[in-house]
């Protein structure tokens, strides 16, 4: 047996190995992040009146897929140890090319086709200057960030477009089964992603580059192609995160995707990603996605002055990272 295929077989030895560490110890991570949901939500019970009402309930997970939808693309790439600041700027440029398709005649396929095209090109671009231009992804990906949000400021022109169909509005506002239809999106979309993640080797190839990637290319993982294939997933996701909020907000402008960006990313970190690559779980950024949405939900049921929700929610971040670190430090030391 050839050197290569020894150290391939020794990889897969470690990788599967770490596989079942990692796995014990996001299990107990997921498990604190569901007890902490449900401490918020029995809270916001007592606190207020009309926080348990089926309506506010589907409000919050309605929130909370539109975040997942967003920020489920970039958690891939920060699994491969990658990053991706442009995905705010990708949903506005996909939403409003989608807008301007609609207000064109075109159909709401045509308008979905428009936005996932865009969306995932600009994944890919960015893919490619991560992996052939060899640019550090948080330069990279800021630099896209400005080109995209100005083909957006440009195409534009300092207007809104609205009043889309019924039949596309559908997408963002409307229900099955008493449902939201964003809601249904999100759990395909989770299904699917832990699938790949967590049981096929494509997935224990995406958080062994995000681990090591000079050992990962050594292994004989294509870290490349996986890192192009990353990005362009983030991309798309974030075009059919633009198509949802398109439907939902029924306008579009240049600035449409800013408020989102930060709270996707905290939503991750809150979920237990890790910066470094290699940590984390889509099932976390749910939870992230939720705790966010319910802390949100929850001020606004409490009349709390919108100036301080930031502050917040930057403190619930806090806590969530830092109890992580600490949990991680523990379990490493046992």
């Amino acid at each position: 047996m050839s050197i290569e295929n020894h150290s391939r077989l020794g990889f897969a030895r470690v990788a599967r190995a770490d596989m079942r560490g990692r796995l014990s110890e996001d299990t107990v991570a997921l498990i604190y992040r569901a007890l902490l949901v449900g401490a918020i939500a029995l809270a916001l019970v007592f606190a207020s009146n009309g926080f348990a009402t089926s309506a506010n309930l589907l409000n919050v997970l309605r929130q909370a897929s539109l975040m997942f939808l967003l920020a489920s693309g970039l958690t891939l790439v920060i699994l491969s140890g990658g990053f991706d600041l442009s995905i705010a700027a990708n949903l506005t440029l996909s939403a409003c090319l989608a807008a301007g398709a609609l207000k064109s005649g075109g159909s709401p396929w045509l308008a979905v086709a428009t936005a996932l095209s865009c969306g995932a090109s600009i994944g890919l671009l960015n893919g490619l200057a991560v992996t052939f231009l060899r640019l550090p992804p948080f330069l990279a990906t800021y630099g896209m960030l400005w080109v995209v949000q100005g083909f957006a400021f440009h195409y534009m022109g300092g207007n809104e477009i609205f009043g889309f169909p019924a039949g596309f509005r559908a997408l963002g506002t409307g229900f099955w089964w008493g449902v939201p239809i964003p809601v249904y999106m999100m759990l395909l979309v989770l299904i699917a992603g832990t699938v790949v993640t967590a049981c096929l080797n494509v997935g224990r190839e995406i958080y062994a580059i995000g681990s090591n990637a000079e050992a990962a290319r050594l292994s004989g993982i294509p870290v490349r192609r996986r890192r192009i294939a990353v990005y362009t997933i983030s991309g798309l996701m974030a075009g059919i995160a633009a198509v949802v909020y398109l439907a939902r907000v029924n306008a579009a402008d240049s600035a449409m995707g800013e408020p989102i960006l930060l709270p996707a990313i905290a939503a991750i970190l809150i979920g237990g990603a890790s910066l470094f690559g290699g940590v984390g779980s889509l099932l976390g950024t749910l939870f992230g996605c939720v705790i966010l949405a319910l802390v949100i939900d929850g001020m606004n049921l409490l009349n709390l002055d919108a100036n301080w929700q930031p502050l917040v929610v930057g403190v619930v971040l806090l806590i969530a990272v830092l109890a992580d670190a600490l949990g991680r430090r523990h379990a490493e030391k046992a």
